[in-house]
């Protein structure tokens, strides 16, 4: 068995964006059938931010979100997302989309949207020293090495192709160096629409999938048996510059506090000429679990 990659898996990702509406205000998004106990946490947040978006003016592009992952997602119900307007003035347009299942929430975002305008302009520059994308080993490289993570690997379609510049969060414990900063290479693996609300969707998607590592990377800690597990309690996101999710960008994350069984990771996006798209934030509930 190999995972859907490529084209086929972005051609999926792209599917699961694209919501039903069901009135003005409200769409119903599914869950790929990948045997997961509960549904990725970028993707309810990607298709949330869908829902608000088509709520809105085109004109208006998505500048932040910031979510709350309140309940466990079950991958086998669908999902409905409400709209409500906040306020939609002369630059700024506010949405809150909430997530619900089984007449329960189990996510909910507010998100603003900004018509385009010109004003001052700078950001720190991006790190150097940082190796190419093609110079870094892929997922598969990784698997190759592990092979016992080959069957979760190939359950899960690999729409973004995530490049660790060390060693990634699951390898067995003791086989991760601690090291506080995390660098990881990501782009969607095929085409996607010039749409860029679905570029901002599917860069929401992806930064879910390793901010949180970069906790555990602080530490040489691990995801599973002997490390730790987790879960994300609040998101945010704030996009900076146009950009294209289905190009390269450097993940480039810190872990600036733990404690009490929470940690808190930042995230700065840069492209490959260097240019600064975006910043994650995010915290996660992390709790040790025995070998």
């Amino acid at each position: 068995m190999t995972p859907l990659q490529g084209q086929a898996a972005v051609d999926q990702l792209l599917e699961i964006l694209d919501l039903k509406q069901v009135d003005a205000a409200t769409f119903t998004g599914d869950s790929p059938q990948t045997g997961a106990q509960r549904v990725f946490g970028g993707q309810v947040a990607g298709q949330a931010l869908v829902a608000a978006g088509r709520t809105v003016d085109p004109s208006r592009l998505v500048h932040s979100l910031h979510g709350y992952f309140v309940r466990p997602g079950d991958p086998t119900e669908p999902i409905t997302f409400h709209v409500e307007t906040i306020r939609d003035g002369r630059s700024f347009s506010v949405r809150r989309s909430t997530a619900k299942q089984h007449g329960k929430t189990i996510f909910f975002m507010s998100a603003s949207f900004q018509v385009l305008e010109e004003g001052l302009d700078h950001h720190e520059p991006a790190p150097t020293g940082v190796p190419a994308p093609e110079d870094v080993p892929t997922m598969r490289d990784w698997v190759e090495k592990y092979p016992n993570r080959r069957t979760v690997f190939n359950a899960s379609p690999q729409a973004v192709d995530v490049r660790y510049i060390g060693q990634p969060g699951w390898v067995p414990p003791g086989d991760r160096d601690a090291d506080p900063k995390q660098r990881v290479w990501m782009r969607v693996d095929g085409k996607l629409p010039d749409d860029p609300l679905i570029h901002a969707c599917a860069l929401t998607y992806a930064s879910d999938l390793s901010l949180l590592d970069a906790v555990l990377s602080y530490h040489g800690e691990v995801w599973g048996p002997g490390g730790v597990v987790g879960a994300s309690l609040d998101h945010a996101l704030w996009f900076h510059r146009t950009f294209r999710a289905d190009e390269w960008f450097l993940y480039d994350s810190v872990s600036p506090s733990a404690s009490r069984s929470r940690g808190l990771a930042n995230g700065r996006m840069f492209t490959r000429d260097g240019r600064h798209i975006a910043s994650a934030v995010q915290e996660g509930l992390l709790r040790r679990v025995g070998a």
